[in-house]
């Protein structure tokens, strides 16, 4: 895709903190970082979303992550991490990608500032039945 930002910073048309490269896969830094060393994978091959991916891929994307994480636990010295990614109206980027957000006990990065808005547990279950 000829204006995806993703595939732009892959062929680094645009300049990009590398952290890892392969064959498959690009690692980078995001530019908006929620937290120290809140990085982005990426596979080289535009997908749109998680479900577009092949199995093969994602596969070797979780094995990075492997790899990555007690590096990371090591040099950031992060005590956990946070994985996501988006699809449709959460999805900014129309390339799959993983959010890997080291995570630090005193990071303030909050998930739940929409608690009032939230249905019952019950409700949800049934609602998914």
């Amino acid at each position: 895709m000829n204006d995806c930002l993703f595939c732009k910073i892959i062929k680094k048309e645009i300049p990009s903190e590398i952290i890892y490269e392969d064959k498959d896969v690009f690692v980078f830094l995001d530019i908006n970082p929620a937290t120290n060393g809140d990085t982005l994978i990426v596979p080289k091959k535009h997908y749109l979303d998680m479900f577009d991916t092949p199995k093969e891929v994602l596969d070797h994307i979780n094995d990075v992550m492997q790899k990555l994480y007690p590096i990371y636990k090591e040099k950031l010295k992060c005590d956990g991490l946070t994985l996501t990614t988006n699809k449709d109206y959460a999805q900014e980027i129309k390339h799959f990608h993983v959010h890997f957000i080291p995570r630090y006990t005193n990071d303030e990065v909050k998930y739940l500032s929409n608690k009032d808005i939230l249905k019952d547990l019950k409700e949800i279950q049934n609602i998914l039945k």
